[in-house]
């Protein structure tokens, strides 16, 4: 998992093909590196209409994945984008976002339950 973080500069119509497979790609250009880098990702399937959500030059964050593959004795390699977030261009998102993470941490167990701390009392097997 590798993740990065820039302007989004190009994005592409989605692409179908025969067997039913899609894709969509976009192109950000990092500014972490002293010479800024333009980066072109993939999503693919059900994935291409989220990008629907972003405009050029917004503030993005990328996790992705690296994917090698060899055709004829070439070979080639993708960012296979599976996660992209806007930063902080607009301030509603992220704080949907948030209410919602906490809801999902509020109802999830500590690690004081997860080890069951103290709880060597019953002789019952722990899973």
């Amino acid at each position: 998992m590798y993740e990065t973080s820039g302007k989004l500069k190009w994005i592409g119509e989605t692409q179908s093909f025969p067997s039913g497979f899609s894709k969509r790609e976009f192109v950000v250009t990092t500014a972490a590196d002293k010479y800024p880098q333009d980066l072109k990702f993939e999503v693919v399937k059900d994935k291409c209409s989220s990008l629907d959500a972003f405009e050029l030059e917004q503030d993005v964050a990328v996790s992705f994945d690296i994917r090698g593959n060899e055709y004829n004795g070439k070979y080639y390699v993708n960012l296979a984008c599976w996660k992209i977030q806007g930063s902080g261009s607009s301030a509603a998102a992220p704080e949907r976002r948030s209410s919602a993470l906490s809801k999902a941490s509020s109802s999830e167990p500590t690690m004081a339950d997860l080890r069951n701390d103290g709880d060597f009392d019953d002789d019952d097997v722990p899973f």
